[in-house]
């Protein structure tokens, strides 16, 4: 069952209701899930590499500002990048990265770097994504292993702030109806009454667990003696969503509504491009016109 509106229960459950039992079939089905994306996500590979010299060639300009994704495709497109700004085929470029992964991958692959700042003019940023909504273009980052160091408010601020925004997905990413989790930073002070009230918000459709710093979904619901904490000092929890979301839109604005919710991993009613990486080619989608339409 879809679940777009607040629950009509006002009572918050007892966390232990809604925390699954870390030995349930249901955690260990998820785990399997990660890996198996993890396994087929190596195979697609040279699909990726395909969409990220694309959004390279179609969109960065000589003498740009540029956001610098998060994930393997952005890491493909960087990497392409400086051997173009090598070659001398592109000039002038200053790359803001959204994470220290990006950093890290645009320092070897010799793109100019400067830090973001509330002034700073962002004419293209590049990113993967988890999963994209058809339609709408809507779109969930941060699923994947979060270090203390990364930041999904940096990243998001990086991605708003872009004049061009191109997300980089593959087909199996590309879905009518996403599922999964959707990540949620929150207050570290009294995070389990704000886990209790996303529970009872998603009754029944989501479980909620704190991320933990190491061992997992192994570490249990609570996060078990080493929580996660970003860089911000915040929490993180995977809120697993157990069926269809059926727009990923209202599920932001419902998170947006919780007392102690920073910020969070959907990326919604933003103008942007989705470059969809299959085998047989690329699929190339726009969302401007609807949502410049919208705004009327």
């Amino acid at each position: 069952m879809a679940i777009m509106a607040l629950s009509s229960s006002s009572s918050l459950l007892p966390f232990s209701n809604f925390f699954p039992n870390p030995h349930s079939s249901r955690k260990y089905r998820i785990c399997s899930g990660l890996s198996m994306a993890v396994r087929s996500s190596l195979s697609d590979d040279s699909t990726l590499l395909q969409a990220a010299k694309y959004t390279v060639d179609s969109f960065v300009r000589n003498g740009m500002v540029i956001g610098l994704g998060s994930g393997r495709a952005s890491g493909f497109a960087i990497q392409y990048l400086g051997r173009q700004l090598r070659s001398g085929a592109i000039k002038d470029i200053t790359g803001i990265p959204t994470s220290v992964d990006s950093a890290s991958e645009a320092a070897k692959a010799g793109v100019p770097l400067d830090q973001y700042r509330d002034s700073s003019k962002i004419d293209l940023t590049f990113n993967d994504a988890d999963v994209i909504e058809e339609e709408s273009l809507a779109a969930v980052i941060g699923r994947q292993k979060m270090q203390g160091g990364e930041s999904i408010i940096q990243e998001k601020t990086i991605l708003r702030r872009a004049g061009k925004l191109v997300l980089i997905v593959t087909a199996k990413q590309y879905r009518g109806s996403v599922d999964g989790s959707i990540p949620v930073l929150i207050n570290s002070v009294n995070w389990l009454e704000t886990a209790e009230e996303i529970d009872d918000l998603f009754l029944g459709d989501a479980e909620i667990w704190r991320r933990a710093s190491i061992g997992g979904y192994a570490a249990g619901p609570m996060g078990g003696d080493f929580p996660l904490f970003t860089r911000e000092g915040h929490n993180v929890l995977d809120v697993i969503f157990t069926s269809p979301i059926q727009n990923l839109a209202e599920v932001a604005d419902c998170l947006d509504q919780v007392v102690g919710v920073v910020e969070h991993g959907v990326i919604s009613r933003i103008p942007c491009t989705a470059v969809v990486a299959a085998e047989d080619g690329l699929q190339i989608l726009d969302n401007t016109l609807k949502i410049e339409g919208s705004r009327v």
